[in-house]
């Protein structure tokens, strides 16, 4: 439930809202659904002076695209103009699962 409320207060800020509008740019290869909406991303922390700071995971430790969905995320997030640098860590505290995925991926996906 804290999860909900959280990105819930996210979506009613307007960078927030932006900046998760640019995530959903980014998918990981091997699934066809975007960052956001499977649950990848844990926190969106902007900062003055047109930084932020994304807490991330992966599916799993061992994700192909682990190399590439990060740089992903940082590039579709500078390119919004309220945002010159973007930094990105990788977690996996805590580990994935398929309960953080949002209903809209979890429909897509067939889960539902």
């Amino acid at each position: 439930m804290e999860e909900k409320n959280k990105k819930e207060k996210d979506q009613k800020d307007p960078l927030k809202e932006k900046i998760i509008s640019a995530l959903k740019t980014v998918f990981d290869p091997e699934i066809p659904v975007d960052v956001y909406e499977l649950g990848l991303i844990y926190e969106i922390n902007p900062y003055p002076l047109k930084k932020v700071h994304i807490l991330m995971t992966l599916t799993s430790p061992n994700c192909p695209a682990a190399e590439h969905i990060p740089q992903d995320v940082k590039r579709a997030v500078e390119a919004l103009e309220e945002i010159e640098e973007a930094s990105v860590e990788i977690t996996f505290e805590p580990p994935y699962s398929q309960d953080m995925m949002s209903e809209v991926a979890k429909i897509e996906l067939g889960f539902v």
